[in-house]
């Protein structure tokens, strides 16, 4: 079966991107799609621009609404999470909310994102065992019909039924949630079969889409949620994982973190398999015909970091963390984090 048009490009697939925001934005009034459309056009300039007044009314309507609600104690009809998330945003003010900045500091990249602090922390935040948990139907998990708007694109795609939904609080460019059979309530463990998906997904989409990816945390890697999901990306520029100046990709400087590298699916399962047998917690990066695994300390192992920068390494280092970014919620934490800083945190992820 022919790719769905979505794919066959990156004009094609940011169009599609943008035209699911405004859509939802117009035909969806909750606090979640607000919330997502903001995380989303906050990391993207261009978005911010078609998407700022719509914004700026909503962000106004769903305030006099909550405060109404909460001076006449009522009870409010939506999620914790949302009108938590939404309190903070009133208590920062619309006016003062910051677009996304980037920088380099040496081989790493750093991003100003405050919305990002904003996530719930969810299974992340967890003290969670090994890496397979039974899936919980009754927990937070991506078939939960309100999510129902929240998919950017659903069908068939290499002959498998695959969701993708917007990530609420992106950090990447085009960021999204690849959730394989969606109904079927599969755990956020990789098998042969998924892991196989990935490696061909990467390959086909890659060749029509210029820096196109998937991602994947292991549960104890600081997976947020319990439900079988790939993040994907689309970069213009690649990660800093992939400067060649790495010993894994053939240079001479040290990682501060193990990586390794495959070109081939089956080798690389082999290595993944023996990850698992030991219960080593791990982030992955597809990308078309390579792995970079990253096998790292178990979140509940995490070393404790004393550092007083407000940071998503010392908060919930995930695959984009393991593989050189680092998103800083506050203006001085975004100034002050350095190259050195970043590898010593990393650094405290190795297993050795």
């Amino acid at each position: 079966m022919p790719l769905s048009p979505v794919f066959t490009s990156t004009n094609h697939f940011q169009q599609a991107f943008a035209e699911g925001l405004h859509a939802m934005l117009r035909q969806h009034d909750g606090l979640g799609v607000y919330i997502l459309a903001l995380a989303n056009a906050a990391n993207d300039p261009e978005l911010w621009q078609t998407l700022r007044d719509a914004l700026t009314e909503r962000h106004y309507h769903h305030a006099a609404v909550i405060t109404t609600a909460l001076r006449q104690g009522r009870p409010l009809n939506e999620p914790e999470d949302d009108l938590m998330v939404f309190l903070k945003l009133m208590a920062i003010g619309f006016e003062n909310l910051s677009l996304a900045e980037m920088r380099k500091t040496g081989p790493w990249e750093v991003q100003f994102n405050p919305l990002r602090a904003l996530r719930p922390p969810r299974a992340s935040a967890a003290k969670v065992d090994g890496l397979r948990q039974p899936f919980n139907p009754n927990g937070f998990h991506f078939a939960k019909p309100f999510l129902a708007k929240e998919v950017f694109w659903q069908g068939e795609l290499l002959g498998q039924d695959i969701s993708l939904l917007y990530n609420k609080f992106p950090f990447a460019p085009l960021h999204g949630l690849l959730v394989p059979a969606r109904s079927d309530g599969l755990p956020q463990f990789l098998t042969p079969h998924w892991h196989g998906y990935a490696w061909a997904a990467t390959q086909a989409l890659g060749a029509r889409l210029p820096g196109f990816g998937l991602a994947y945390n292991s549960l104890g890697a600081y997976a947020s949620v319990n439900h079988l999901h790939f993040q994907s990306f689309v970069r213009e520029l690649p990660l800093p994982l992939l400067n060649p100046a790495w010993r894994h990709n053939g240079g001479s400087e040290g990682y501060p973190v193990d990586c390794l590298t495959f070109d081939d699916a089956i080798a690389a399962w082999r290595y993944l398999d023996a990850l698992h047998q030991g219960s080593t917690a791990y982030n992955l990066v597809y990308l078309p015909g390579r792995l970079y695994v990253l096998p790292r300390r178990h979140q509940s192992q995490a070393v404790a970091t004393p550092s007083t920068l407000q940071t998503s390494l010392g908060a919930n280092p995930g695959w984009y963390e393991l593989a050189g970014g680092v998103a800083a919620f506050g203006r001085q934490d975004f100034a002050q984090i350095d190259a050195r800083s970043i590898a010593e945190e990393l650094g405290k992820l190795a297993l050795s």
